[in-house]
């Protein structure tokens, strides 16, 4: 790779160390609920009086059951309100080009996944969402879906931190709060810094203009700056534009696509933080910090690394691959040449490990391995760092499970944060790791067998098959990414796919909330000789080989019938 590959690789994670920790501890005072929060004078009224329009009583607490059930009737009723904007948007106003209502299937889909924190999106941008449903549908999705992932966070710390308590919080007020506190602030400071840079933020249609050719094109116009900043703060992906971040109109410079990169990542890195601070323990949330920089940086090289040596078969055969003396052997198929193939590897390790599922260069057009990485980064179960929220909740089941397996090794009973760990969440444990691979495995396999499925692929061989692991793997791990060579826009893949988000996300949240329960109702036990440390790193590597070997012994015979097998071809 360049020099200046590297630097912008440091310079990412330089800006990150510097602002991530800072964040942390304000999210902690966010849902500490304990004193005084940073911005009280500002934001208390306006939670006030979205208390009183729900008729929530923010000082009542909730047990897991009805935290959970709060959170089931909320995503539903985001459900139907992204569903009914879809298809009447025809009648509605902010619809400049006269956009038809959205097919069944294909608003069923969206609906999903927007309101599953997925954004996979089987549509078109710009040719198919008025500017009414990308703003009040798509937009808001974008903040409450990410504020809900944060709450049931912020309700599996308190979980970890409470004795013998029967309650969780209030998930009306987490919801609240992230959404106003974090998402809101965050997105307007990013939105202006993109506009800023070149991102367009306007109410326009298309406009008409001749080209040097003489021939007439249409440059499509939009609020793309304000959606941009919240799909990447909230993990949520969806593009304004159908080319999402490699559009120019969404990502215009190598400056954006730094602010970019570094919004992906902020939130999740900075949640690390918050755990360390709510559970009254820095050394925890540098050690699961330590454990989310570590996977991520390994991916990012990879990534980069892959796509920067190019093709090997067009090296034999003596075809120059460089574009400019900083990327010699460079593989830019699919990619921007303004961001180049270093850059667009980072990005993909950036996307595929937080479940954001945004990209600035077709993942189908990487290599076999650079695109096997971005899928393998998906099947960990993207805790490096993940998703706002879920990311954080997949990495502390995945300490539980690590902690149980070394109490297993060594004799002793398992422990995490003084608490024991017991036959019911284990139980727990194993529901949330055996959902997502059921339904990516499962729902693959049937779209190898099934005709019509078949035919949606532009490639055959292991290439087709990877198409389709891609696919599932993006929407059961509710990423939003996609290999480009799938049209994910018929039947079966729109009701299949919205099948495999929904489980990825509900199937995974409520055993979540269910392992919260009943830890907070432990009374923890105080530390002695034999009690696992789980702020070391040594914790942190057995951590991280729990992750790489489920994954291994789950996906590797998928992952060899398809990149590994082309990557092999080369």
């Amino acid at each position: 790779m360049s020099g200046a590959a590297w630097s912008q690789s440091a310079a990412l994670v330089a800006v990150l160390l510097a602002t991530a920790p800072f964040l942390g501890r304000y999210m902690a005072k966010v849902y500490g609920g304990e004193g005084k929060a940073p911005g009280d004078r500002v934001f208390l009224p306006l939670e006030r009086v979205v208390y009183r329009l729900c008729r929530v009583d923010p000082e009542s607490e909730q047990r897991w059951t009805s935290y959970a059930i709060s959170l089931l009737a909320f995503s539903f009723v985001s459900f139907l309100s992204v569903y009914a904007l879809q298809r009447l948007q025809s009648v509605l106003p902010l619809n400049p080009v006269g956009l038809p209502g959205v097919d069944a299937h294909v608003a069923f889909n969206v609906a999903v996944s927007f309101m599953t924190n997925t954004n996979w999106q089987a549509y078109g941008g710009e040719s198919t969402m008025s500017h009414l449903t990308q703003m009040a549908g798509l937009t808001v999705q974008n903040f409450v879906s990410a504020a809900a992932g944060m709450a049931v966070m912020a309700a599996l710390i308190r979980g970890l931190a409470r004795r013998r308590a029967a309650t969780l919080g209030n998930f009306w007020v987490d919801l609240t709060r992230g959404a106003v506190r974090v998402l809101l602030p965050l997105s307007f400071v990013v939105a202006v810094v993109l506009a800023g840079l070149g991102v367009i933020q306007n109410f326009k249609g298309h406009t008409a203009v001749t080209t040097l050719e003489g021939a007439t094109q249409l440059i499509p116009g939009g609020p793309a700056a304000s959606q941009v900043a919240i799909k990447q703060l909230g993990s949520n992906g969806g593009g304004f534009f159908d080319m999402n971040s490699a559009h120019p109109f969404e990502n215009s410079t190598a400056l954006s696509n730094f602010v970019e990169n570094w919004a992906i990542l902020l939130i999740p890195f900075a949640l690390a933080f918050t755990f360390g601070a709510m559970v009254r323990d820095k050394r925890q949330g540098r050690a699961v910090f330590g454990i989310m920089l570590t996977v991520w940086a390994a991916m990012s090289i990879g990534a980069m690394g892959l796509e920067a040596a190019g093709n090997p078969r067009l090296d034999a055969m003596g075809v120059d691959q460089s574009v400019a003396p900083d990327q010699s052997g460079g593989y830019l198929e699919g990619k921007e040449v303004r961001f180049g193939p270093a850059a667009s590897g980072l990005w993909a390790a950036s996307t595929t490990g937080t479940s954001n599922g945004s990209v600035n260069a077709m993942h189908d057009s990487f290599t076999p391995m650079g695109g096997g990485l971005a899928m393998t980064h998906m099947v960990f179960g993207e805790v490096s760092p993940g998703g706002v929220g879920v990311g954080l909740n997949g990495l502390l089941v995945m300490s539980v499970l690590a902690v149980f397996i070394a109490g297993l090794m060594v004799g002793r009973s398992p422990e995490y944060l003084g608490k024991k760990i017991q036959a019911a969440e284990m139980k727990l444990v194993m529901l949330y790791l055996l959902a997502m691979p059921a339904v990516l495995l499962g729902f693959s396999a049937a779209s190898v067998l099934t005709e019509s499925a078949l035919a949606s692929l532009n490639n055959a061989g292991p290439h087709g098959l990877s198409e389709i692991l891609y696919g599932y793997a993006s929407t059961a791990n509710n990423n939003g990414s996609a290999f480009a060579g799938l049209d994910s826009g018929t039947v079966w893949y729109t009701t299949t796919m919205g099948l495999a988000m929904l489980v990825g996300r509900f199937f995974l949240i409520i055993p979540v909330l269910a392992i919260a329960g009943s830890m907070a109702a432990k009374q923890p036990a105080p530390a002695t000789s034999g009690t696992l440390p789980t702020h070391t790193p040594l914790f942190g590597g057995l951590v991280v080989g729990v992750v790489v070997i489920v994954a291994g012994l789950t996906f590797l015979p998928a992952l060899a019938l398809g990149p590994i097998a082309e990557q092999l071809s080369l």
